[in-house]
């Protein structure tokens, strides 16, 4: 394989940076794109990575796209903060061949508090994450947002471990953040929202995590996944209505 720079960006991950970047120690360059943390995020990134950058918060896309074109190297490996490269695909990586393939997509092991996840769709988890910088770009998502590929793109053999939150506390906090970005981008499109709407897309959720995606599997693990995924669609459909409720009122004024 070619010279690899790894871009993660950060705020507030002093829990996670240090194992996410140990996990990656071995590549040609560390690049991190932090935005304004105020905890000790900065300070031990320092330890693996002197290519250290401050901008503020602007979106998950811009900051990655950012993290992109500060990339020295042909291929770049994105990350999250919560993610980690085992030794197994370190390796695989180190020793790829890409040929004419212009990405990879690679499977993540999903954990909650720990616990590998099974079901809930979880287990199906590719994302892709190495790739030729010159043929990446992202879609223009606020959130859930992923890389896109000019070229054939192939899936390696060995998972990253991606570990999704710590405490259920700092779960909600990033739930609340993320269905006030999904909310906007349905508000966007101009998606309606009624009672109804709410109501049936939470059950409906539910169910499709807990039986159709087999979250019972998983006891008490899968039964807690698909209350939170549940709640997480009432958000969104919650905060659209907030939107379009006050859409309305202003409109009206």
């Amino acid at each position: 394989m070619n010279k690899i720079s790894v871009t993660v960006i950060t705020k507030n991950e002093e829990n996670n940076i240090s194992d996410c970047l140990k996990s990656v120690a071995w590549a040609d360059e560390i690049i991190i794109v932090d935005s304004e943390s105020t905890d000790r995020t900065v300070e031990l990134a320092k330890q693996f990575t002197d290519k250290i950058f401050i901008r503020k918060w602007e979106g998950y896309v811009p900051q990655k796209r950012y993290a992109l074109s500060l990339a020295a190297n042909e291929w770049v490996l994105s990350l999250d903060a919560d993610e980690r490269i085992t030794p197994e695909l370190k390796e695989e990586i180190i020793n790829l061949s890409p040929g004419d393939y212009s990405g990879f997509k690679i499977r993540r092991k999903n954990f909650l508090l720990k616990k590998e996840i099974t079901s809930c769709g979880w287990e199906k988890d590719y994302q892709l994450r190495l790739f030729k910088k010159d043929n990446a770009d992202l879609n223009d998502r606020l959130v859930h947002e992923k890389f896109i590929v000019d070229g054939k793109v192939g899936t390696l053999t060995n998972p990253m471990l991606h570990f999704t939150f710590s405490s259920f506390e700092e779960y909600l906090s990033k739930i609340n953040s993320y269905t006030s970005l999904k909310a906007q981008e349905l508000f966007k499109k101009k998606k309606r929202v009624g009672g109804w709407t709410i109501f049936s897309h939470t059950i409906s959720a539910f169910f499709a995590f807990f039986i159709i995606r087999r979250g019972f599997k998983d006891g008490v693990y899968g039964l807690i996944i698909s209350m939170l995924h549940a709640v997480s669609t009432m958000m969104n459909y919650v905060k659209l209505w907030e939107l379009q409720n006050k859409n309305k009122s202003e409109t009206s004024a």
